[in-house]
């Protein structure tokens, strides 16, 4: 104990006990006071620790890094209890979460796993608690621990195609190993998307608060958008009609003709709508031998690499917006198409056709459908 030190105990003044270094953990707290991939709170610990090194007192200490004065003190405190270790731990917090004996943790998993409530379809964690005398925090944490979510559920369809596997196999081969001189369109329509006008203005997005729309709307009509996607430049060839019957595919299968190099052949991923196969659509076809179709399985839209481009201008553009008629809304797709168009993005399937076939075959034995 310095004489100074010694003078102030001696005088009743709360003071801290110094803080004296040795090189390495000078070296170490150098390192983790200035290091930029170390974690923000060990930085801020660090430099409590080198200015009560340089003997600051804790109030300036708190002040100088904008924290509070218990706080200085707490790892102050900690740093000389247990030197650069204490510093790379959390403080342990006050309290102790009370302690569920093994059965009932067993008894609450095995409820959530193989049984419902009379009066629901889930268990929710106040239910579940007061079916089994607990806190619902215990039930929480009880489930964060075994990773049970009864609250969610994933919707799924396993295609019964009977030439799924044949499909699959010549789906996935154009995207993996497409032709020579051919380009690999996926082809769709987004049919019924409507023009949305909400009944009163919304508040704009501010601190503290995100923006608002009114949950009701008034229908201005809708339109059918045509989408051709490019799998060698991520471009996209669209088009918005009225309606998707064979006279408007004709027309975009039209429009596509025209907006590629005639000395490609054309392969055209596409799904099985009746109107894909219509006769008159099949003479068109005819007339056009650089066009060849492949149709998707039944069931199996997530192998048309368009439906992700669908699901973003849905989620960017359209779902959000506000139209007060048709042509608004179409002019709002196809500037949407226009930007797109000018910075594309290449969408690329990276699946094979055995590693899919694996996963749906797991799943049919899962659900006891596989023969």
């Amino acid at each position: 104990m310095t004489y100074n030190y010694a003078i102030r105990y001696l005088w009743g003044m709360r003071i801290a006990p110094p803080v004296i270094l040795s090189a390495e953990e000078s070296s170490v707290l150098a390192k983790w006071a200035q290091g930029r991939s170390i974690p923000a709170r060990l930085v801020q610990r660090a430099q409590i620790i080198q200015r009560a090194a340089q003997g600051e007192q804790s109030k300036d200490i708190a002040y100088g890094l904008g924290v509070s004065r218990p706080t200085v003190q707490l790892w102050r405190e900690r740093f000389l209890a247990l030197r650069l270790e204490g510093l790379e731990k959390d403080a342990p917090r006050p309290g102790r979460i009370p302690d569920i004996p093994e059965a009932k943790v067993r008894t609450v998993v095995k409820a959530t796993l193989e049984t419902t409530p009379p009066n629901a379809t889930h268990w929710s964690t106040r239910s579940m608690a007061q079916a089994q005398g607990l806190s619902r925090m215990a039930v929480q944490r009880i489930w964060k621990q075994h990773n049970l979510k009864p609250h969610l559920v994933r919707t799924f369809k396993i295609s019964r195609d009977k030439q799924f596997v044949e499909k699959l196999h010549d789906v996935v081969g154009l995207y993996l190993n497409p032709p020579q001189r051919s380009l690999v369109l996926c082809v769709d329509e987004k049919s019924q998307i409507q023009a949305l006008d909400r009944t009163q203005p919304g508040l704009p997005i501010k601190k503290g608060r995100c923006g608002t729309m009114t949950h009701d709307y008034k229908r201005n009509g809708t339109t059918t958008l045509f989408a051709a996607l490019n799998m060698l430049d991520g471009k996209i060839i669209g088009d918005c009609m009225p309606r998707h019957r064979h006279q408007e595919f004709i027309r975009f299968l039209d429009k596509i003709d025209a907006e590629t190099m005639p000395e490609f052949d054309l392969h055209l991923i596409i799904d099985n709508y009746a109107t894909h196969k219509h006769p008159r659509v099949k003479s068109w076809l005819r007339r056009h031998p650089r066009f060849h179709l492949h149709f998707i399985p039944t069931s199996s839209s997530w192998l048309n690499m368009v439906e992700r481009w669908f699901r973003e201008i849905t989620d960017k553009r359209i779902r959000r917006g506000s139209f007060a008629s048709v042509p608004e809304l179409i002019t709002a797709i196809e500037a949407y198409l226009d930007g797109h168009n000018q910075n594309p993005r290449i969408f690329t399937w990276t699946a094979t056709a055995e590693r899919i076939l694996a996963k749906v075959a797991k799943s049919k034995e899962a659900l006891g459908t596989l023969h």
